[in-house]
């Protein structure tokens, strides 16, 4: 499941953000201040922050902005109550790649997170295709034909990274930064996991002293 990362310190509002988007079938992690938010992206890896500006400590664009310098280009919506256009311009200065207004309409919300979505995959649809094989994006799932692969939470991971990267030479570095999240990982590991996804069908090829890549036909 797509895992995102909300920054509110408005805990009635975050309840009912993090109620309605795991009935969608997110994962959310919520955290109340630019810190608890700085400290979450180091550790673990998120598809979508969510991001309130006025917030303890560290605020919002501060946040959004030391991300960016340091390479995390983690899709970011800002949910504010900053209205002029000043704070809209910067809010897209400091790296966002949407701004949503308080108050705002959960539906409308919902659309702008599976769009970014998408766009993480650099498609418009809500699948991407190999061969036989279908990842959904919405549901986060892989599927060979109309059968559900069921994969370990690591194998979802690299068949995610992959689809994102398809046609694309995935460095392993990448992959074991993606995957540590404060756990070292092994290239035996690695190449465990890449076996697996071979034996489903999925047409991974090894890229000799660098990485994997999974391609379209």
């Amino acid at each position: 499941m797509s895992k995102i990362l909300l920054l509110e310190d408005d805990e009635v509002l975050a309840e009912t953000l993090v109620e309605l988007l795991e009935g969608e079938g997110f994962t959310v992690e919520h955290v109340s201040d630019g810190e608890m938010a700085l400290d979450a992206t180091f550790v673990k890896n998120y598809s979508l922050l969510l991001l309130d500006v006025n917030v303890p400590f560290i605020n919002g664009f501060e946040l959004l902005k030391s991300l960016r310098d340091s390479g995390d280009m983690t899709p970011a919506i800002f949910i504010t109550a900053l209205t002029d256009v000043a704070s809209l311009s910067h809010g897209f200065d400091v790296g966002a790649d949407d701004y949503i207004k308080k108050p705002f309409d959960f539906d409308e919300l919902l659309v702008r997170i599976h769009a970014l979505l998408r766009k993480s995959y650099h498609t418009y649809s809500n699948e991407i295709r190999v061969d036989d094989f279908r990842f959904v994006i919405e549901k986060d799932e892989l599927y060979n034909v109309a059968n559900f692969i069921p994969l370990s939470p690591y194998e979802l991971q690299i068949t995610r990274l992959l689809f994102q990267n398809l046609n694309k030479t995935l460095h392993k570095e990448l992959i074991f930064e993606y995957l540590s999240e404060g756990k070292e990982m092994s290239e035996g590991a690695l190449r465990v996991h890449i076996n697996k996804l071979r034996k489903v069908g999925l047409p991974i090829t090894t890229i000799k002293g660098i990485g994997y890549r999974l391609a379209s036909s």
